[in-house]
């Protein structure tokens, strides 16, 4: 594994991203098409990532629950547009127990149809509002061209489904989680986002307005890292949630749901990620600090092994994850390859010269000379460094998304920009979905987000050269 040298990312982002997947552990795929087995250390990685929401959720008064993984087809289509727009995606279960079933049931694309369908006997009044709920679960979208974390038919997320008694406070809720994301996504995960609307075309199925974080990859492609969708009373309308309002009126409740998955590993692989492997912020990283003992005899091995040990013991009681690597079958060479590869922030060798001096070797992910500490100041100093290699990667991302960030002042430049450079590009828009259609057609960018507030968007449209009424960010997106 640690031999073979990865394609570069320059010359096939491609290739190294499925390099990276596969010889990092992370993930691969699984016997039915489009599915994936989430390896440890990729499913260590989701785990940070769910704890980090999951505390979130609950401090801003959200409740986990759980609903089921099949419901009726005829459920799901009481929701026209909902239905329509996932339709090229829903998987239906048509056989069980050897016998056809008397109605098809859909395998969840998501799940405001059956969630919705279940609020209705759970809302009366006003008083029975807010629910504000959140499920970890798996869903599955028929896909046709997959890629590991990035785009599978089965993965696994988190979706939010609240509802409200007022639009206004729908809102602020949809915004709130918005903000949840962007903080997850940035100080745990130290991929800079931007977050914006998204037009009338790439709305979510059923949504008045949605929300999203987009981010950009080491090929200068977006990412939507999180969405978050006010659904006004449209679901509630199709399932008959009503409830009594403080005037005593039967009034349709007011509906939010967003929704955050292990897409996100494969942002921060492209995020992060260099011609030598992972990066993963400290934050997420399953491994933190590893330890390298490097020793020929036995006694030096013992004698080793226990600076080794006392260093673990130490770091670990400073709540840092910390692994020593004493196998024997591999060489100190092969396990700094295999761990870089791995994407661990921090990396020290201790040999028996370091025994003598008290001291160990400290090589960082995020590159430098390597550094020789004390042992005490190594356990000592060792959280003050995890912090800077999470600020030197978050900042890194950021140089990386303004340089490759770039105005559009006509559709030359759009077009032309998008092919050669890629990266955001941002411009006035009419607003016209003609327009919007005549860039993807051109260069396959889309829209990725127009500002949450309607601005000015300081000119003509880019493409049709009529007065402009939002300001667009185009990008070529995964």
């Amino acid at each position: 594994m640690a031999k073979d040298r990865l394609p570069s990312q320059s010359e096939d982002f491609p290739a190294w991203y499925v390099e990276v997947v596969k010889r990092a552990g992370m993930a691969e795929h699984g016997m039915a098409k489009g599915t994936m087995i989430i390896k440890p250390h990729g499913y260590a990685v989701w785990e940070h990532i769910q704890r980090a929401l999951d505390d979130r959720f609950k401090a801003t008064g959200h409740e986990n629950v759980y609903f089921p993984l099949l419901f009726p087809m005829s459920l799901l289509e009481k929701e026209a547009e909902h239905v329509e727009g996932f339709a090229p995606e829903v998987a239906i279960v048509t056989h069980g127990g050897g016998q056809e079933l008397e109605e098809p049931l859909v395998i969840r694309p998501t799940s405001e149809a059956v969630i919705w369908n279940t609020y209705k006997n759970w809302i009366q009044s006003y008083r029975d509002l807010p629910l504000l709920y959140n499920q970890w679960c798996n869903v599955l979208r028929w896909e046709m061209r997959t890629r590991l974390f990035l785009r599978t038919s089965e993965f696994l997320w988190q979706e939010g489904h609240t509802a409200h008694s007022t639009s206004e406070e729908a809102q602020e809720e949809t915004l709130r989680m918005l903000e949840v994301y962007r903080e997850v996504a940035e100080d745990e995960l130290a991929v800079p986002v931007l977050p914006g609307r998204k037009s009338p075309k790439e709305r979510f199925p059923g949504a008045v307005d949605t929300y999203t974080i987009e981010g950009l990859m080491r090929d200068k492609r977006a990412l939507q890292c999180g969405t978050s969708h006010f659904l006004g009373q449209n679901f509630a309308k199709a399932y008959d949630v009503q409830f009594s309002n403080k005037d005593g009126e039967l009034e349709y409740a007011w509906a939010t749901s967003w929704g955050f998955s292990t897409r996100m590993i494969g942002g921060v692989i492209m995020t992060h990620g260099d011609d030598r492997g992972l990066r993963l912020p400290p934050a997420l990283a399953p491994v933190q600090v590893v330890i390298v003992p490097i020793y020929k005899t036995d006694e030096e091995r013992g004698s080793v092994l226990e600076v080794a040990n006392k260093v673990k013991d130490g770091l670990t009681g400073a709540l840092i994850r910390v692994k020593i690597d004493d196998r024997d079958q591999h060489r100190p060479g092969y396990k700094f390859s295999e761990w870089e590869l791995k994407g661990v922030p921090v990396r020290l060798e201790v040999g028996p010269r370091d025994v003598e001096a008290g001291q160990v070797v400290m090589a960082t992910r995020t590159g430098g000379d390597k550094q020789q500490l004390a042992v005490g100041d190594a356990i000592s100093g060792m959280a003050g460094v995890l912090d800077r290699i999470q600020t030197e990667l978050y900042q890194d991302a950021k140089s990386f998304r303004e340089d490759n960030t770039h105005e559009a002042t006509d559709f030359d430049t759009l077009r032309e920009g998008l092919e050669a450079e890629s990266g955001f590009w941002a411009g006035p828009w009419c607003g016209d979905e003609a327009c919007e259609k005549k860039v993807t057609a051109e260069t396959k960018a889309t829209i990725r987000f127009l500002p949450i507030e309607r601005e000015d968007p300081g000119g003509s449209c880019v493409v049709c050269g009529r007065s402009g009424t939002e300001r667009a960010t185009w990008a070529r997106a995964y």
